[in-house]
Formats: structure tokens, sequence, C-alpha cells
């Protein structure tokens, strides 16, 4: 074989591999829009993933508004519902780096209204993962606080008014300050008289579409569910939480430690490690963090895979009557994305 033809050999066969590599990426394409089309019910809502902070595929399908019409953008928001947890742990946790909490401090600590008994004995860090035992403000813990995990929205209710005991502002000065920061122009918490490019939210019972009218969002609630944002904004707030550019190193530990057990029908049937407002999960030896939301007509997924610093999110604004449904469509996909090239395995090396 002469020297022009090794040349021609080797430029074929770069050729090949880079027509491979780009095929590989229209299938993963291809194949996620096949999801979405054949979605039952009916997809309604925006996807993202991006890679480094940079869009790999972006999706919308269907209607902001079904009476008007609207369609759905890329810049439509939506109520993020219990993805609002993790900004609140965050915001906390910044906190915690000024040395204002103590994690290991019993809340009546933070919150010297409270009267019950058990304010004394309940933890910042308890509220944080869930182990808390509160079930109502005026009721007898349900459990020794630490023993068992009992997920709620009352301990990050209770999250965000410590947050604004220590920083002296309102949580939502707090935490409208940091989506600022980080350039989130389209993230805000709810309130009624702001609803800038809000979605309706809808109930779906058998594919009769019925508007959320009430709305389970109150002012006292923000660090639980009250976070209006887009798939890009969330997009963006992993690229900054995951790549060190909120937290320091030892709270992101903090944030993303195992420290309980649950279980979560999306991210499967085992119970599986619980940080502070977040998922810690190892499937398929893939590591991936994340949360679910879902409430007024709304359900989203915030997922994040390490190794590939990649980012997955989906909002919609079709809530099904059949809770075997939830998230179906956000399922399938990452279930897709767990077995494609994009995401790298880990093979039990570290």
């Amino acid at each position: 074989m002469n020297f022009i033809t090794k040349i021609s050999l080797l430029l074929v066969l770069i050729f090949t591999s880079c027509n491979s590599s780009a095929q590989k990426k229209e299938d993963y394409k291809k194949s996620i829009d096949s999801i979405l089309q054949n979605s039952n019910p009916k997809f309604n809502g925006a996807i993202l993933i991006s890679q480094n902070g940079k869009t790999l595929y972006s999706k919308v399908e269907g209607l902001s508004n079904f009476e008007t019409k609207k369609p759905l953008q890329m810049d439509t928001q939506f109520e993020i519902m219990s993805n609002s947890k993790l900004i609140a742990a965050t915001l906390l946790l910044l906190e915690v780096e000024k040395g204002k909490i103590d994690l290991n401090a019993p809340i009546k600590k933070y919150l010297p209204e409270l009267t019950q008994t058990w304010a004394d004995s309940v933890t910042v860090h308890q509220l944080l993962n869930h182990s808390h035992g509160i079930v109502d403000l005026q009721k007898p813990l349900a459990f020794k606080p630490g023993t068992q995990y009992k997920y709620g929205n009352l301990s990050f209710n209770l999250v965000a008014k410590i947050v604004a005991f220590s920083s002296k502002k309102s949580y939502r000065e707090v935490a409208e300050s940091l989506f600022k920061k980080l350039k989130m122009n389209q993230t805000f918490c709810y309130s009624p008289d702001k609803t800038q490019n809000l979605a309706t939210g809808y109930f779906n019972a058998k594919n009769q579409l019925e508007p959320i009218t009430t709305r389970q969002i109150t002012d006292e609630s923000l660090g639980a569910d009250g976070i209006i944002s887009t798939v890009s904004d969330l997009a963006i707030w992993n690229n900054n939480l995951h790549k060190g550019k909120i937290l320091k190193p030892e709270s992101y530990q903090l944030l993303t430690k195992n420290t309980i057990l649950s279980q979560h029908n999306f991210f499967g049937k085992e119970k599986e490690p619980y940080g502070y407002g977040i998922r810690i999960i190892e499937e398929e030896n893939i590591k991936y963090l994340g949360h679910t939301g879902l409430g007024d007509g709304f359900s989203s997924v915030n997922l994040y895979f390490p190794e590939s610093d990649i980012s997955f999110v989906a909002m919609d604004n079709q809530m099904p009557e059949d809770a075997d449904l939830f998230y179906i469509t956000e399922f399938k996909i990452k279930n897709f994305l767990l077995k494609s090239d994009l995401i790298k395995k880990n093979n039990g090396k570290k």
C-alpha cells in the first residue's frame, strides 16, 4: 500500500467516524422525538437537555392556555412545585456558610415564635431531609426526630422562615436576589399579582382538561413549592449549583450527602439516598441527582448527571388524574438517557 493510498484510507476512516458520531447525536434526538410523539396522555410542556451549559436538545409541545390556544414557548414559565425545595436548601446553606445557622441546632433557636415542646428537639438538619416528624404545627410529632423519613411541605415552609430570620430579609428577597445574580431572568417567587408568562395549569381526567383555579402556593409555602421558572433557567441553576458556583465544596457535599433513604416511583421501587431537597441515585452504574415537583396542574423533573455534566429538565402544565401516569413521558426519557451514549457509565471506576 503506497503512501497516498494510506492517507486516503485514513481520511475515509476519519470521515466515517465523524459521520457515525453525528449520526448517533441525531439518533438520540429522533428517539426523544418519538417518545414525545407517542406519549399518552399527550405531553404538553417543555424539555431541555444541556451539557456544560450548552443546549443539546430542546422541545416544546402543546399549549400554554387551552382556552385561548396560546402556544407554549421555550420561555413559558411553569410552577416547579417541589423542585423549589432544593433552592430553599441552598439558600439556607448559604446562611450556614456565613456562620449564622448551625444545622444541628434546634429550630427553636431560629423560630422563637414556635411554642411547641418539639421545637427544642427537632434540628435544622432534620427539616432539610424530612426526618423531623412534624405533621402539623399544633400536633405532637409523628415519630422521634431523625428516626424516619416522611416527605411533606411543612418542613420547607419552616426552612424558608429560618432563611428569612437569619438574613433579616423576606424569603422572596433572598431567593430573587440569587436568581438575579445567576441571570435566571425568568425565575421568581409566585405572587398572585406577578404571573408574567406563566402557563395555566390543568387537571387531566381521561384527556378532559380542567384549568386549576385555586393554588396551593401561599406566601408561607414559597420554600416548599413557590418558585416559578423555565426549563432554560433551571438548566442555568444546575450549571451553577453542581459546578461550585453557588456553594462552597463542603456545603455542596452536605446538600448531596446520603442522610436518609426514601422511595419515589419516578426513581424506582427501592429506597434511595436523600440529601437536602435532592435525591442521589446510582442506577445502571450511573450516578445522577434530582427531584420532581407536582401540583396546581403542573409537574416538573430536574435531573443532573455529574459524570457527563448533563442536565435534563422537563416541565408540564397538565397533571393526570391517574397517579400511575405522573411524569410518564419524563420517566421514559430518563430511562432512554440512562441507556444512551450521552451518559457516561461508571463501570465501577471512580
